[in-house]
């Protein structure tokens, strides 16, 4: 890590602070792997917590998700984004076990970095596609399992000793300084510094009230973020 713990030090690496549970974020990510994959070249990411539920001291409200949702879905259609259609009662109330899980991959026993890249992407696709409850351990093992960068039964084992659960937290103190402005913020060795790059939106009122306007969507940025990337 870079020395201010907030940015990894190899060049060819994207620290991205988020929730998994953001659906900026998520489109973030979706936007520079769609990109990565274009140019034929593996996207590795040093995912940190930005846990929205700690910061604000409750899940983060369903009807909020469901209108960014919506905007985001309907300016890209492409993710492939669904709206909850199970029973509330299976509707995650929690990220951190998820985030926890995507931290406790980063170890090499685990998988390293790759792993959790991969493991992140495949949460993601989990909740805003497939409709599962990412809150679950049993659910996150399974998605795990079909990830084959993750060894699945070394993260059990992380995951039952609590591995990733401190990194959540510590990750969750440096993001109330000022440099990580919320989710997503996306940093590289290069000097690379932007809070949810490519999104020109607004609320029409305050949340809960009025509807997210994703007025503009830019893609080139993830291009421009990897060609400055190092090889």
């Amino acid at each position: 890590m870079a020395a201010d713990g907030l940015v990894h030090a190899d060049p060819g690496v994207v620290t991205v602070w988020s929730d998994i549970g953001c659906p900026w974020a998520t489109l973030a990510l979706a936007t520079l792997d769609s990109a990565a994959r274009a140019r034929g070249r593996e996207l590795l990411v040093d995912h940190r917590a930005f846990p929205l539920e700690l910061f604000n001291r409750q899940p983060t409200p369903k009807l909020i998700l469901d209108a960014e949702i919506v905007a985001i879905a309907a300016r890209r259609p492409e993710l492939d984004w669904r709206l909850w259609t199970g029973p509330e009662y299976r509707y995650p109330v929690t990220t951190l076990p998820a985030m926890e899980a995507v931290q406790a991959a980063k170890s090499p026993e685990v998988g390293g970095l790759a792993a959790s890249t991969q493991l992140d992407a495949a949460l993601r696709q989990a909740f805003y596609v497939e409709g599962r409850c990412i809150s679950l351990h049993p659910v996150i093992l399974e998605i795990a399992a079909a990830c084959d960068r993750v060894d699945e039964f070394a993260l059990a084992a992380a995951l039952a000793r609590g591995d990733g659960r401190a990194q959540v937290y510590r990750d969750w103190e440096s993001a109330r300084g000022p440099r990580v402005q919320g989710s997503p913020h996306l940093f590289a060795a290069n000097g690379y510094d932007r809070h949810n790059p490519g999104a020109d939106y607004r609320w029409t009122a305050p949340p809960g009230k009025g509807f997210p306007l994703l007025e503009q969507y830019d893609p080139e940025w993830a291009d421009l973020l990897l060609e400055r990337l190092g090889r």
